[in-house]
């Protein structure tokens, strides 16, 4: 038994009141573990200092497998150790191995409740509202404080790109890691910029408009057109565009339109209008 508030041994008795009543007050970091495992014996040390130093952010929760096999049976523990984190009455993510303390101090930022994820959603909300100048402002400190934090810089990106200062947004991406480029959201705004880099300004709107009215067969004021949707968020508006565009005058811009769509499905990602329009695409292509 643990002398510490925050490292509590668990049995089948008090798994409902420890880990998923608990989960509601805090995060519980449940360690699957066993006294014949050496890999749970590097492992265990390095989850008890994490759960003194984060004083209550989370609560450590040790279950030996040797004694609560019933436990680890519900959970479907095949090897060990096997770490899971609950909140809020259920499973949120696990992890197996004996990690580093980074790559589990890791783990734990990435869920627990921080200072920078306040500045984080404070700033997206300014972005939404209008003010990505005032994100900036909020973002820049917490940026300063942690070079590292890539939630932080992807929220600057989003920032910038609202100023329509594609370059920096740009520039600001280019520093992230492959694997947090392939966020969802990094992939849109990458998408969105590729855009941006073709779009007319505003302008020239009225005078591409007046081309295509006079002459239906102006493919390139077509394709203009639908790339200003695409930035004012008409996606489907811009998918009827292209769509036509494709069926008028494939050959224009080597396949623009096709080409365009298919930057826009990557951009749209699951958006249920997607589908529908691979199927119309699909159909004029055969």
């Amino acid at each position: 038994m643990s002398n510490s508030p925050y490292i509590f041994d668990i049995t089948a008795e008090n798994f409902e009141q420890i880990v998923i009543n608990g989960s509601f007050e805090a995060p519980i970091l449940v360690d699957f573990w066993a006294d014949w495992c050496q890999p749970c014996k590097m492992l265990m040390p390095v989850l008890a200092k994490l759960a003194e130093e984060y004083a209550g952010k989370f609560i450590l929760a040790k279950v030996n497998t040797e004694e609560q096999q019933a436990v680890a049976m519900q959970f479907g523990i095949r090897s060990i150790p096997t770490v899971k984190l609950f909140h809020q009455g259920r499973e949120l993510d696990e992890f197996a191995g004996a990690l580093p303390e980074a790559e589990v101090r890791a783990f734990l930022d990435r869920h627990l409740p921080s200072a920078a994820n306040d500045v984080l959603v404070a700033a997206e909300q300014m972005i939404t509202a209008g003010d990505a100048a005032g994100a900036l402002e909020l973002l820049a400190p917490a940026q300063a404080a942690d070079p590292n934090d890539y939630a932080i810089l992807i929220a600057m990106a989003k920032a910038h790109a609202a100023l329509g200062d594609w370059d920096t947004a740009s520039q600001v991406l280019g520093v992230l890691p492959a694997n947090e480029a392939l966020r969802p959201e990094v992939v849109m705004l990458s998408s969105q910029m590729h855009f941006a880099k073709q779009a007319p300004r505003a302008d020239e709107i009225d005078a591409l408009q007046a081309r295509l009215q006079a002459d239906p067969k102006d493919s390139e004021a077509r394709f203009k057109l639908a790339i200003a949707q695409v930035m004012q968020n008409d996606f489907a508006g811009a998918i009827d565009a292209l769509l036509m565009l494709m069926m008028k005058d494939r050959s224009y811009g080597e396949d623009a339109a096709r080409q365009t769509l298919l930057k826009l499905f990557d951009m749209l990602g699951d958006d249920p209008m997607v589908a529908q329009a691979r199927r119309r695409m699909f159909n004029l292509m055969h």
